[in-house]
Order: C-alpha cells, then sequence, then structure tokens
C-alpha cells in the first residue's frame, strides 16, 4: 500500500510540474510566474521526501530542508523586487498626471 501511496504522489507532483512549466511560459505577469515557481518548489520537496522514503535513507530529507529554505528566502527576495517594480511604476504614473 505504502508503495501505490509513493508512486501516486509522485505522479501527481510531476503533473503539477508540467501545469507549472506551461503556467511559467504563458504567463506575463511577474507574480504569477513567483507563483509557479514555489509551486515548482513544493513539488521538487515533495519528490525529495517520496525518494526518502522510497530508498529509506534521510539524507533527501536534509535536502528538502535546504530546498524549502531557499525557496522561501527567494521567494521574499522575489516578491520585495515585485514590490519595488509596482511603487517605481506607480510613482511615474502620478508624475505624469500631476505633470499633465
Amino acid at each position: 500500500m505504502l508503495a501505490f501511496t509513493l508512486t501516486f504522489v509522485s505522479i501527481c507532483a510531476l503533473i503539477a510540474v508540467l501545469f507549472v512549466i506551461y503556467r511559467i511560459q504563458k504567463s506575463t505577469d511577474d507574480a504569477d510566474k513567483i507563483v509557479a515557481l514555489d509551486i515548482l518548489l513544493a513539488a521538487a520537496l515533495i519528490l525529495c521526501i517520496v525518494a526518502a522514503l522510497t530508498i529509506d535513507n534521510t539524507v533527501l530529507l536534509d535536502v528538502a530542508i535546504g530546498l524549502s529554505l531557499i525557496g522561501f528566502i527567494g521567494t521574499v527576495g522575489w516578491s520585495a523586487v515585485i514590490q519595488r517594480k509596482n511603487d517605481a511604476q506607480t510613482l511615474s504614473e502620478k508624475e505624469k498626471t500631476h505633470d499633465a
């Protein structure tokens, strides 16, 4: 039963990866791409955990923890970049309306 569950979870994670790749290619919004990359990271974490359970080795759990930390820091960093970009666009739009 565990083998079936691990296989099912792996297939679902791989399907999620395919949807994420499609979303990254078709999206024009930066925030959508960041969310898609975050979901891609979650799928990678799931695959690391499934692999750790399959081979009965906890080393891959350490990799999953490291990936989650890097993903969190990356998401916070990219969200700050997007926020600055949006603030700069809003400021330039206010200057245009103020000058007119």
